[in-house]
């Protein structure tokens, strides 16, 4: 049997093909999904929760609306952050996501 018809899982000439060629490919797709797809978001998850968790007054922070502000107040489930404008909102912890820094540095210019 060759390597290259078994990868391929194409028949031999005059053989019959494999039975388990379909599981196989099945079992290829599943593991590519999950390498490329539900891993990496995990991973990000993960990461955010971890954000999120850490949290402490002075930090800038970007909601999931695009609002840029400060920590001021942090509760259980609740923080309130100042915007421009000595402006105060009060925001859930889940509305929150880590300041890119490149992008916060593009925006002070």
């Amino acid at each position: 049997m060759n390597v290259l018809n078994v990868l391929l899982m194409t028949p031999q000439a005059g053989g019959e093909s494999n039975p388990y060629s379909g599981m196989i490919m099945m079992v290829l797709l599943i593991g590519v999904f999950y390498f490329f797809f539900i891993r990496p978001q995990q991973k990000k998850a993960k990461e955010t929760k971890k954000f999120r968790e850490a949290l402490k007054k002075g930090d800038k922070i970007v909601t999931i609306g695009g609002i840029h502000g400060k920590v001021l107040e942090i509760k259980d489930t609740t923080i309130i952050i100042e915007v421009e404008g000595q402006g105060r909102l009060k925001l859930n912890k889940d509305a929150v996501n880590p300041v890119d820094e490149p992008t916060a540095m593009a925006q002070q210019k």
